[in-house]
């Protein structure tokens, strides 16, 4: 007989969590997911992506505002294990230890580094030269239990979110595809994670999107990376924000004050950092549409010449 497994997530990382689960020799009764939310100007109701590709395959989907809620339905479904990634709520341990075999996060980091929502944003912006995939058992504590298994992968250094996010999510399949059936062992070894070595990857907030040009070169660069193509990297010019969408290094020497636009180098919009120039490759004026610099520059870009960012 199969085993009888729930998965819970919500974005599209998640998404190929599930598409690797619905290859694997066992019987997929359920899948939990956020609420529908309204989105853009026309506040128009959008399903998460999780919803959509479950409901693709048939399979029933269940959306509750607190998962807290969901408790009989969930015992009623006669549960051998529960797979999350990326769902979005904490799930209460009375659930958690519904199954027979309890319950199973995917999580895109190595951890303990990088316990929470933005793994992805905080590696990147951070430096970090390589990431991964961890499986690990689910406890009442964030991203905290055990480890079962764990595997790396690197971050190159023109990597943005969505280059990382990608070959996260294809890890992470691989890993389901291959070690699935080992969840089901009652003597499955595991390593409880190290909290002296424990860093934390909240979800990005508003100051963290916004740019200071004082800062080191490479520093500014992977901030407007780690934050490409979401929720994009601004600065603040004459008191007007301007979304920076990609970016280049120039490490190149210069005498003038950080945040000062030295004009289009390499079809590029040059503004100075601590040690070195950002090229901007796109941008966007608040009330107006995403350009790339060079654009910008043959309109009003020129009459940013040797003024600065705020």
């Amino acid at each position: 007989m199969k085993k009888r497994v729930c998965f819970m997530g919500t974005p599209q990382f998640a998404v190929g969590i599930l598409d690797a689960l619905l290859t694997c020799e066992i019987e997929l009764v359920a899948v939990v997911t956020q609420p529908d939310k309204r989105v853009g100007r026309k506040q128009e109701v959008q399903a998460t992506p999780v919803k959509i590709e479950a409901l693709k395959h048939q399979i029933p989907v269940f959306q509750p505002e607190k998962i807290g809620t969901l408790g009989n339905e969930i015992k009623a479904l006669d549960l051998d294990l529960i797979v999350t990634c990326a769902y979005g709520q904490f799930i209460p341990e009375r659930i958690l230890n519904t199954p027979r075999y309890g319950a199973i996060n995917v999580h895109a980091s190595l951890l303990p580094k990088y316990r929470g929502g933005a793994p992805i944003h905080k590696a990147i912006i951070n430096g970090e030269t390589q990431s991964g995939i961890s499986l690990m058992r689910m406890v009442k504590k964030m991203d905290a239990g055990d480890v079962l298994f764990q595997e790396s992968c690197p971050i190159h250094l023109d990597d943005d979110v969505q280059a990382l996010h990608d070959r996260l999510m294809d890890l992470g399949s691989k890993m389901i595809k291959e070690h699935l059936p080992k969840l089901f062992d009652t003597e499955l070894l595991s390593r409880p994670q190290d909290e002296d070595e424990v860093s934390f990857a909240y979800n990005i907030t508003s100051e963290e999107e916004c740019v200071d040009f004082k800062r080191p070169l490479l520093d500014v660069y992977n901030q407007i990376r780690g934050l490409h193509p979401w929720p994009v990297a601004h600065a603040i010019f004459e008191g007007k924000k301007v979304k920076l969408y990609k970016a280049r290094m120039l490490k190149q020497s210069h005498d003038d004050v950080p945040g000062t636009v030295l004009g289009l180098i390499e079809e590029g919009l040059a503004v100075c950092t601590q040690d070195g120039i950002v090229l901007i490759d796109e941008l966007q004026m608040e009330g107006k549409k995403r350009m790339s610099a060079l654009a910008f520059y043959q309109g009003v870009g020129k009459q940013w010449l040797k003024r600065q960012f705020d």
